[in-house]
C-alpha cells in the first residue's frame, strides 16, 4: 500500500519550482509592462505585472507541487 501512495506523490525538485517562480512571474511583468506601455504608463504596469504575478506564481508552484509533501 505505501509504493501506491509513492508512486502517487510528485518529486519535488527545488531548482525546478525557483524556476517556475520566476518564470510565471516574469511572464506576468513582461505582460503588465506591455499593457502598461500600451497605456502610456511603464511603470504602473511593471507594479501591476508584479502585484498579479507573484500570488500567480506562488499558486503555480503551489499547484505542481502540492502532492510532493
Amino acid at each position: 500500500m505505501t509504493s501506491s501512495l509513492a508512486a502517487d506523490r510528485t518529486q519535488f525538485d527545488p531548482l525546478g519550482a525557483g524556476g517556475l517562480l520566476l518564470g510565471v512571474l516574469a511572464a506576468c511583468l513582461g505582460v503588465g509592462a506591455l499593457i502598461g506601455l500600451a497605456a502610456g504608463s511603464l511603470g504602473i504596469g511593471v507594479a501591476a505585472g508584479a502585484v498579479v504575478g507573484i500570488p500567480a506564481a506562488v499558486l503555480a508552484v503551489y499547484r505542481t507541487y502540492r502532492n510532493s509533501f
